[in-house]
């Protein structure tokens, strides 16, 4: 009897056959020519997925919370003025490991849950204070909000500000190009959008971000994230040359790799208008099941997740329902609303198949919660936009 539930939360994800092959095959030396290859073809593509020609890329073991950690430990000394555009939980993540490193941090906070800061007023930010770094959180993963990255990118270069995005929940599904949107610092982790078991912190440093930590007045406070010492590890491999500072994830820098290819194979803008059709469906769905979003409307919402309200009389012991009829599905995180709402992830190697047969465990799962609703309108609407037939 089957029993493979599919895995619908935003990270991990479904991976890729090739890519699991990869994790699981003979672990080679971390100087080995084939690894040190692979290694060094991986932070080229690295550059390429994120749009970052100039771009230094750094590969480390660690997750998303080290990536943001290192940006911050590389960039900020104490006294800096940091402003970060909060959408969610993860914002103030960031917040917290800026204000770490000494960082004199202001926020610039929506006015409602599920809505992100007007770009009016975090331009007003900009104008009030000196800022070193202006954070942004990309796609917060937990509310499924997404920033405009493009247009504050562009407002705190006028500013002077670093622009750093948090890519975690994006990179990899939703649009963007680093380099051609003046973002300074990108960051993400192996197990969203980029599609590799959990386990790497991904970065890539511009020119300006890569100054300014040349520049520093004292030394980084975090020893493991030091680009000092991580630097000349990337450009040796890079260089098709061995080099060790900590034992790099071997295998799952073979997956990386592979997967970068896959990527890069399916093209950036085809990778990311599947995503965003994927989105589509799944969110008529979810409107058709009567379910609203934490995001305010459309052009808040993610393409890589999904955040539906829980509807009236049904709580989170509707998530096992779901999980019994063959999906698994993650629980609210944003502390003010966390038994309120479920997130669904849908980035990476999804596909229209997993959409349905997820839409399909949600009605099954409902139903079992004593919801009431017409058995299949979530289903039509889904397929009404996978098979173009979608007039919304």
């Amino acid at each position: 009897m089957k029993d493979r539930k599919l895995l619908m939360i935003p990270g991990p994800i479904e991976f890729t056959p090739e890519v699991l092959r990869a994790m699981g095959m003979a672990t080679t030396s971390h100087i080995d020519p084939a690894f040190i290859h692979v290694f060094g073809q991986a932070l080229e593509r690295l550059r390429e997925v994120f749009g970052s020609s100039n771009g230094q890329p750094f590969v480390v073991a660690g997750s998303g919370t080290l990536a943001m950690d290192m940006a911050a430990a590389n960039l900020v000394e104490p006294g800096d003025e940091v402003l970060v555009v909060n959408t969610g939980y993860f914002s103030d993540r960031f917040a917290a490991i800026l204000e770490r490193y000494g960082a004199k941090v202001t926020q610039a906070r929506a006015a409602a849950i599920g809505d992100a800061p007007p770009i009016e007023g975090v331009e007003a930010a900009l104008k009030e204070g000196s800022y070193k770094m202006m954070a942004v959180t990309h796609v917060d993963t937990s509310t499924a909000v997404r920033a405009d990255v493009r247009g504050l990118a562009a407002l705190g270069g006028e500013h002077g500000a670093l622009v750093v995005v948090d890519g975690v929940c994006s990179i990899g599904g939703e649009e963007m190009h680093q380099e051609d949107w003046s973002i300074d610092l990108a960051l993400t982790a192996s197990q969203k959008a980029i599609g590799v078991p959990p386990g790497l912190a991904l970065v890539v440093a511009g020119p300006r971000a890569m100054r300014a930590f040349q520049n520093r007045k004292t030394p980084v406070g975090n020893y493991y994230v030091d680009w000092k010492e991580w630097l000349p590890i990337m450009q040796a491999y890079e260089a098709r040359q061995p080099s060790y500072f900590g034992t790099p994830p071997v295998n799952l820098i073979w997956a990386l790799n592979v997967s970068l290819g896959q990527i890069l194979e399916e093209g950036l803008g085809a990778r990311v208008a599947r995503h965003r059709e994927l989105s589509q469906a799944f969110k008529a769905a979810v409107a058709a099941l009567g379910l609203r979003q934490v995001p305010i409307g459309p052009d808040r919402a993610a393409t890589t997740l999904t955040a539906p309200y829980y509807p009236q009389d049904v709580d989170r012991r509707v998530l096992g329902y779901i999980k019994a009829a063959g999906a698994i599905l993650a629980g609210g995180l944003l502390p003010a609303i966390r038994d309120q709402y479920f997130r669904v992830g849908h980035m990476g190697a999804v596909t229209a198949s997993d959409i349905l047969a997820t839409v399909g465990a949600i009605e099954n799962g409902l139903a079992q919660a004593g919801y009431k609703f017409q058995a299949g309108v979530g289903l039509a609407a889904a397929q009404a936009v996978l098979t173009g037939n979608h007039t919304g």
